[in-house]
Protein backbone atom coordinates (compact mmCIF):
# COMPACT_ATOMS: atom_id res chain seq x y z
CA UNK A 1 0.00 0.00 0.00
CA UNK A 2 1.70 3.42 -1.04
CA UNK A 3 -0.94 5.68 -0.76
CA UNK A 4 -0.54 9.18 1.30
CA UNK A 5 -2.45 8.37 4.32
CA UNK A 6 -0.38 4.67 4.50
CA UNK A 7 2.90 6.88 4.66
CA UNK A 8 1.12 9.68 7.53
CA UNK A 9 0.31 6.42 8.87
CA UNK A 10 3.75 5.09 8.88
CA UNK A 11 5.11 8.42 10.27
CA UNK A 12 2.52 8.22 13.08
CA UNK A 13 3.90 5.09 14.21
CA UNK A 14 6.89 6.02 14.11
CA UNK A 15 6.30 9.20 16.26
CA UNK A 16 5.17 6.62 19.14
CA UNK A 17 8.54 5.19 18.95
CA UNK A 18 9.66 8.49 20.87
CA UNK A 19 6.71 8.15 23.31
CA UNK A 20 9.51 7.66 26.13
CA UNK A 21 12.57 9.04 24.34
CA UNK A 22 11.54 12.61 23.24
CA UNK A 23 10.70 14.54 26.05
CA UNK A 24 10.49 17.33 26.86
CA UNK A 25 10.42 17.56 22.64
CA UNK A 26 7.38 16.52 20.94
CA UNK A 27 6.79 12.58 19.56
CA UNK A 28 7.42 13.47 15.78
CA UNK A 29 7.69 10.65 12.75
CA UNK A 30 9.20 11.40 9.30
CA UNK A 31 8.70 9.45 6.42
CA UNK A 32 10.66 10.20 2.78
CA UNK A 33 8.80 9.02 -0.11
CA UNK A 34 10.41 9.16 -3.58
CA UNK A 35 8.27 10.40 -6.67
CA UNK A 36 8.06 6.85 -7.66
CA UNK A 37 6.50 5.80 -4.12
CA UNK A 38 9.42 4.38 -2.31
CA UNK A 39 9.73 5.04 0.69
CA UNK A 40 13.50 5.93 1.00
CA UNK A 41 13.84 7.33 4.64
CA UNK A 42 12.64 7.84 7.82
CA UNK A 43 12.90 8.07 11.61
CA UNK A 44 11.96 9.59 14.43
CA UNK A 45 12.71 12.07 17.22
CA UNK A 46 15.49 11.29 19.35
CA UNK A 47 16.34 12.50 22.96
CA UNK A 48 16.80 16.43 23.67
CA UNK A 49 19.67 17.31 21.68
CA UNK A 50 19.77 14.82 19.33
CA UNK A 51 18.73 15.30 15.61
CA UNK A 52 14.27 15.74 15.31
CA UNK A 53 12.74 13.19 13.28
CA UNK A 54 13.15 15.45 9.67
CA UNK A 55 17.08 14.97 10.36
CA UNK A 56 17.03 11.22 11.21
CA UNK A 57 15.16 10.39 8.37
CA UNK A 58 17.68 12.61 6.01
CA UNK A 59 19.95 10.81 7.75
CA UNK A 60 18.92 7.53 6.99
CA UNK A 61 18.06 8.32 3.49
CA UNK A 62 21.85 9.36 2.71
CA UNK A 63 22.80 6.18 4.57
CA UNK A 64 21.24 4.22 2.06
CA UNK A 65 22.53 5.59 -1.07
CA UNK A 66 18.82 7.39 -1.59
CA UNK A 67 18.47 10.76 -3.72
CA UNK A 68 16.04 12.77 -1.59
CA UNK A 69 15.49 15.92 -4.19
CA UNK A 70 12.17 15.86 -5.41
CA UNK A 71 10.59 13.88 -2.51
CA UNK A 72 8.07 13.71 -0.18
CA UNK A 73 8.22 14.14 3.44
CA UNK A 74 5.35 13.15 5.46
CA UNK A 75 5.82 14.25 8.93
CA UNK A 76 3.33 14.06 12.23
CA UNK A 77 4.32 17.68 13.11
CA UNK A 78 4.74 21.22 11.09
CA UNK A 79 8.91 20.93 10.55
CA UNK A 80 11.05 23.64 13.87
CA UNK A 81 11.50 26.78 12.12
CA UNK A 82 14.16 27.93 15.09
CA UNK A 83 17.68 27.45 16.45
CA UNK A 84 17.57 25.36 19.68
CA UNK A 85 19.89 22.88 20.65
CA UNK A 86 19.34 21.63 16.56
CA UNK A 87 19.04 23.54 13.73
CA UNK A 88 16.20 24.48 12.41
CA UNK A 89 14.64 21.33 10.57
CA UNK A 90 12.94 23.37 7.46
CA UNK A 91 15.84 24.50 6.50
CA UNK A 92 17.50 20.91 6.97
CA UNK A 93 14.68 19.83 4.20
CA UNK A 94 14.93 22.92 2.16
CA UNK A 95 18.46 22.34 1.64
CA UNK A 96 17.91 18.47 0.92
CA UNK A 97 16.03 19.17 -2.13
CA UNK A 98 12.43 18.35 -0.80
CA UNK A 99 10.27 19.05 -3.09
CA UNK A 100 6.80 18.47 -0.64
CA UNK A 101 6.39 18.28 2.89
CA UNK A 102 2.91 16.73 4.06
CA UNK A 103 2.21 17.65 7.91
CA UNK A 104 -0.50 16.44 10.47
CA UNK A 105 -0.52 19.72 12.24
CA UNK A 106 1.09 23.05 13.14
CA UNK A 107 3.66 23.34 15.71
CA UNK A 108 1.71 25.12 18.68
CA UNK A 109 5.28 26.18 20.24
CA UNK A 110 5.12 30.54 19.60
CA UNK A 111 8.69 29.90 18.11
CA UNK A 112 7.35 28.04 15.11
CA UNK A 113 3.35 28.92 15.25
CA UNK A 114 2.98 28.42 11.40
CA UNK A 115 7.19 30.06 10.54
CA UNK A 116 7.86 26.76 9.19
CA UNK A 117 5.33 26.11 6.55
CA UNK A 118 5.99 29.44 5.39
CA UNK A 119 9.67 29.26 5.40
CA UNK A 120 9.02 25.75 3.56
CA UNK A 121 6.57 27.72 1.06
CA UNK A 122 8.99 30.68 0.16
CA UNK A 123 11.78 28.12 -0.92
CA UNK A 124 9.55 26.80 -3.06
CA UNK A 125 8.44 23.43 -1.69
CA UNK A 126 5.00 22.67 -1.61
CA UNK A 127 2.94 22.19 1.67
CA UNK A 128 -0.04 20.20 2.99
CA UNK A 129 -1.92 20.22 6.28
CA UNK A 130 -4.09 17.93 8.08
CA UNK A 131 -3.54 13.88 7.56
CA UNK A 132 -3.52 12.91 11.08
CA UNK A 133 -3.94 15.90 12.84
CA UNK A 134 -6.18 14.53 15.67
CA UNK A 135 -3.86 11.70 16.13
CA UNK A 136 -0.34 13.48 16.69
CA UNK A 137 -2.39 16.26 19.08
CA UNK A 138 -3.44 13.13 20.78
CA UNK A 139 0.53 11.75 21.28
CA UNK A 140 1.82 15.04 22.25
CA UNK A 141 -1.68 16.61 24.38
CA UNK A 142 1.14 17.23 27.29
CA UNK A 143 3.16 19.50 24.49
CA UNK A 144 0.08 21.21 23.35
CA UNK A 145 -0.91 21.91 26.92
CA UNK A 146 2.67 23.21 27.97
CA UNK A 147 2.52 25.81 24.56
CA UNK A 148 -0.33 26.67 24.62
CA UNK A 149 -2.12 26.72 28.64
CA UNK A 150 1.42 27.15 30.14
CA UNK A 151 0.96 24.40 32.38
CA UNK A 152 1.65 20.72 31.99
CA UNK A 153 -1.35 18.00 31.11
CA UNK A 154 -1.95 16.43 34.54
CA UNK A 155 -2.63 12.61 34.83
CA UNK A 156 -3.52 11.51 37.98
CA UNK A 157 -3.05 8.33 38.78
CA UNK A 158 -4.34 5.52 41.00
CA UNK A 159 -5.59 1.62 41.83
CA UNK A 160 -8.19 0.81 44.25
CA UNK A 161 -10.15 -2.22 45.03
CA UNK A 162 -13.64 -2.34 42.83
CA UNK A 163 -15.57 -0.41 45.12
CA UNK A 164 -13.00 2.83 45.08
CA UNK A 165 -10.53 1.52 47.49
CA UNK A 166 -7.20 2.77 47.31
CA UNK A 167 -6.06 1.71 50.90
CA UNK A 168 -7.44 0.28 53.93
CA UNK A 169 -8.55 1.74 56.87
CA UNK A 170 -4.57 1.25 58.35
CA UNK A 171 -2.74 2.58 55.76
CA UNK A 172 -2.24 -1.03 53.64
CA UNK A 173 -2.02 -0.83 50.12
CA UNK A 174 0.58 -2.66 48.80
CA UNK A 175 -0.98 -4.55 46.16
CA UNK A 176 -4.30 -4.26 45.76
CA UNK A 177 -3.97 -4.44 41.97
CA UNK A 178 -1.57 -7.02 40.30
CA UNK A 179 2.14 -6.96 38.64
CA UNK A 180 0.43 -6.51 35.28
CA UNK A 181 -1.05 -3.50 36.24
CA UNK A 182 1.64 -2.34 38.11
CA UNK A 183 3.78 -2.79 34.84
CA UNK A 184 1.74 -0.65 33.21
CA UNK A 185 1.35 2.09 35.25
CA UNK A 186 5.13 1.91 35.20
CA UNK A 187 4.74 2.40 31.15
CA UNK A 188 2.15 5.50 31.89
CA UNK A 189 5.28 6.54 34.01
CA UNK A 190 7.99 6.17 31.64
CA UNK A 191 6.07 8.46 29.31
CA UNK A 192 5.68 11.60 31.62
CA UNK A 193 8.28 14.24 32.03
CA UNK A 194 8.03 14.21 35.20
CA UNK A 195 5.82 12.14 38.58
CA UNK A 196 4.72 13.78 41.46
CA UNK A 197 3.67 13.15 44.62
CA UNK A 198 3.20 14.58 48.42
CA UNK A 199 5.37 14.75 51.36
CA UNK A 200 2.69 12.23 53.35
CA UNK A 201 4.00 9.44 50.65
CA UNK A 202 7.26 10.13 50.32
CA UNK A 203 7.51 9.53 54.32
CA UNK A 204 5.41 6.63 54.97
CA UNK A 205 6.73 4.60 51.60
CA UNK A 206 9.85 5.92 50.29
CA UNK A 207 9.21 5.44 47.47
CA UNK A 208 11.90 5.23 44.16
CA UNK A 209 8.86 7.19 41.74
CA UNK A 210 11.35 5.19 39.01
CA UNK A 211 10.80 3.77 36.02
CA UNK A 212 11.45 -0.43 37.12
CA UNK A 213 8.62 -2.27 35.28
CA UNK A 214 9.36 -1.65 31.72
CA UNK A 215 13.06 -0.63 29.71
CA UNK A 216 12.98 3.34 28.92
CA UNK A 217 16.23 5.11 27.69
CA UNK A 218 15.12 7.95 30.37
CA UNK A 219 14.11 8.09 34.15
CA UNK A 220 11.01 10.86 34.78
CA UNK A 221 11.81 13.73 37.11
CA UNK A 222 10.63 13.84 40.34
CA UNK A 223 8.42 16.65 42.14
CA UNK A 224 7.62 16.23 45.94
CA UNK A 225 4.53 19.03 47.29
CA UNK A 226 6.76 19.45 50.51
CA UNK A 227 4.99 22.35 52.29
CA UNK A 228 7.19 22.29 55.40
CA UNK A 229 10.74 20.68 53.51
CA UNK A 230 9.91 17.61 55.30
CA UNK A 231 11.90 15.21 52.55
CA UNK A 232 14.86 13.58 53.87
CA UNK A 233 17.96 13.70 52.39
CA UNK A 234 18.14 10.23 52.43
CA UNK A 235 15.14 9.51 50.92
CA UNK A 236 14.86 6.63 47.96
CA UNK A 237 13.48 9.38 45.78
CA UNK A 238 16.96 10.85 44.75
CA UNK A 239 18.80 8.96 41.94
CA UNK A 240 21.48 10.39 40.13
CA UNK A 241 20.85 11.56 36.30
CA UNK A 242 17.13 12.68 37.11
CA UNK A 243 16.05 16.61 38.23
CA UNK A 244 14.11 16.19 41.50
CA UNK A 245 11.83 19.58 41.71
CA UNK A 246 10.77 19.71 45.72
CA UNK A 247 8.20 22.59 46.25
CA UNK A 248 7.55 23.71 49.81
CA UNK A 249 5.93 27.06 51.24
CA UNK A 250 7.43 27.75 54.63
CA UNK A 251 11.04 28.92 54.41
CA UNK A 252 13.84 26.98 56.01
CA UNK A 253 17.20 27.30 54.16
CA UNK A 254 19.32 24.78 56.27
CA UNK A 255 16.73 22.01 55.27
CA UNK A 256 16.65 23.46 51.59
CA UNK A 257 20.58 23.20 51.35
CA UNK A 258 20.71 19.94 52.92
CA UNK A 259 17.73 18.63 50.03
CA UNK A 260 20.17 20.58 47.45
CA UNK A 261 23.20 18.76 48.51
CA UNK A 262 21.24 16.25 46.91
CA UNK A 263 20.78 17.38 43.80
CA UNK A 264 17.42 18.85 44.44
CA UNK A 265 15.75 22.50 43.13
CA UNK A 266 13.79 23.34 45.96
CA UNK A 267 11.22 25.92 45.24
CA UNK A 268 9.45 28.19 47.57
CA UNK A 269 5.71 28.56 46.09
CA UNK A 270 3.43 29.37 49.23
CA UNK A 271 -0.50 30.57 49.01
CA UNK A 272 -2.64 32.10 51.14
CA UNK A 273 -3.38 28.94 53.25
CA UNK A 274 0.68 28.26 54.01
CA UNK A 275 0.31 25.11 51.74
CA UNK A 276 1.77 24.96 48.30
CA UNK A 277 0.32 26.84 45.24
CA UNK A 278 -0.68 24.24 42.80
CA UNK A 279 -1.38 26.13 39.86
CA UNK A 280 2.11 28.20 40.80
CA UNK A 281 4.02 25.21 40.79
CA UNK A 282 2.61 23.62 37.19
CA UNK A 283 3.16 27.26 35.53
CA UNK A 284 7.09 26.42 37.01
CA UNK A 285 7.07 22.96 35.83
CA UNK A 286 6.16 24.18 32.01
CA UNK A 287 8.91 26.68 32.38
CA UNK A 288 10.84 23.76 33.30
CA UNK A 289 9.25 22.03 30.43
CA UNK A 290 7.26 19.06 31.63
CA UNK A 291 5.03 18.60 29.20
CA UNK A 292 3.34 15.41 31.16
CA UNK A 293 2.92 15.44 34.92
CA UNK A 294 2.25 12.16 36.32
CA UNK A 295 0.50 12.70 39.78
CA UNK A 296 0.82 9.25 42.17
CA UNK A 297 -0.17 10.41 45.37
CA UNK A 298 -2.60 10.28 48.76
CA UNK A 299 -6.08 11.26 48.63
CA UNK A 300 -5.58 14.31 50.35
CA UNK A 301 -3.47 16.22 47.87
CA UNK A 302 -5.01 14.02 44.97
CA UNK A 303 -8.39 15.95 46.42
CA UNK A 304 -6.62 19.39 46.25
CA UNK A 305 -5.21 18.96 42.78
CA UNK A 306 -9.37 17.96 41.59
CA UNK A 307 -11.21 21.10 43.86
CA UNK A 308 -8.74 23.29 42.70
CA UNK A 309 -9.37 21.86 38.60
CA UNK A 310 -6.27 21.47 38.07
CA UNK A 311 -6.34 17.45 36.81
CA UNK A 312 -6.79 16.49 32.98
CA UNK A 313 -7.49 12.85 33.27
CA UNK A 314 -7.74 10.26 35.02
CA UNK A 315 -5.69 6.69 34.86
CA UNK A 316 -7.65 4.33 37.48
CA UNK A 317 -6.32 0.72 37.80
CA UNK A 318 -9.61 -1.77 39.30
CA UNK A 319 -8.71 -5.25 40.76
CA UNK A 320 -11.95 -7.46 41.09
CA UNK A 321 -12.13 -7.38 44.70
CA UNK A 322 -14.17 -5.67 47.62
CA UNK A 323 -12.16 -4.02 50.53
CA UNK A 324 -14.61 -1.93 51.94
CA UNK A 325 -14.22 1.01 53.92
CA UNK A 326 -11.08 2.84 53.58
CA UNK A 327 -9.44 5.36 51.88
CA UNK A 328 -10.92 6.54 48.35
CA UNK A 329 -8.90 7.96 45.12
CA UNK A 330 -9.16 12.10 46.01
CA UNK A 331 -10.72 13.46 49.15
CA UNK A 332 -13.14 15.86 47.77
CA UNK A 333 -16.56 16.38 48.89
CA UNK A 334 -19.34 15.71 50.47
CA UNK A 335 -21.18 17.01 47.77
CA UNK A 336 -25.39 18.25 48.21
CA UNK A 337 -25.80 17.22 44.60
CA UNK A 338 -24.78 15.20 41.75
CA UNK A 339 -23.83 18.01 39.59
CA UNK A 340 -21.28 19.22 41.82
CA UNK A 341 -19.60 15.99 40.63
CA UNK A 342 -16.64 16.32 38.28
CA UNK A 343 -18.03 15.08 34.99
CA UNK A 344 -15.30 13.36 33.11
CA UNK A 345 -15.73 10.89 29.83
CA UNK A 346 -13.95 7.15 29.27
CA UNK A 347 -11.39 7.60 27.00
CA UNK A 348 -10.42 4.34 27.01
CA UNK A 349 -11.15 0.70 28.74
CA UNK A 350 -9.21 -2.17 28.88
CA UNK A 351 -8.37 -5.22 30.61
CA UNK A 352 -4.68 -5.34 32.14
CA UNK A 353 -3.98 -8.98 33.70
CA UNK A 354 -6.84 -9.89 36.42
CA UNK A 355 -7.49 -6.00 36.35
CA UNK A 356 -9.26 -3.41 34.42
CA UNK A 357 -7.61 -0.39 33.41
CA UNK A 358 -9.70 3.13 33.02
CA UNK A 359 -9.36 6.40 31.22
CA UNK A 360 -11.06 9.00 32.35
CA UNK A 361 -11.06 12.79 30.64
CA UNK A 362 -12.09 15.34 32.34
CA UNK A 363 -15.13 17.18 30.30
CA UNK A 364 -13.46 19.82 27.69
CA UNK A 365 -10.14 19.65 29.28
CA UNK A 366 -8.76 19.27 26.13
CA UNK A 367 -10.48 21.56 23.89
CA UNK A 368 -7.33 24.13 23.94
Amino acid sequence: MTTPAHFTSQALGLAAQALFLSNPNPRVGCVLVAPDGRVIGQGFTQQAGGPHAEVVALRDAAAAGQDVRGATAYVTLEPCAHQGRTGPCCDALVAAGIGKVVASIADPNPLVAGQGFARLRAAGVAVEVGPGAAESRELNIGFFSRMVRGTPWVRLKAAASLDGTTALHNGTSQWITSPAARADGHAWRARACAVLTGIGTVLDDNPRLDVREVPTPRQPHVVVVDSQLQTPPDARLFMAGRACYIYAATQNDDKKAALEARGATVVYLPNPQGKVSLPAMLRDLARRGVNELHVEAGNKLNGSFVREGLVDEMLVYLAPTLLGPGLGMAHVGPFDTLAQGLAMDFTSVERVGPDIRLVARVRGRDAF
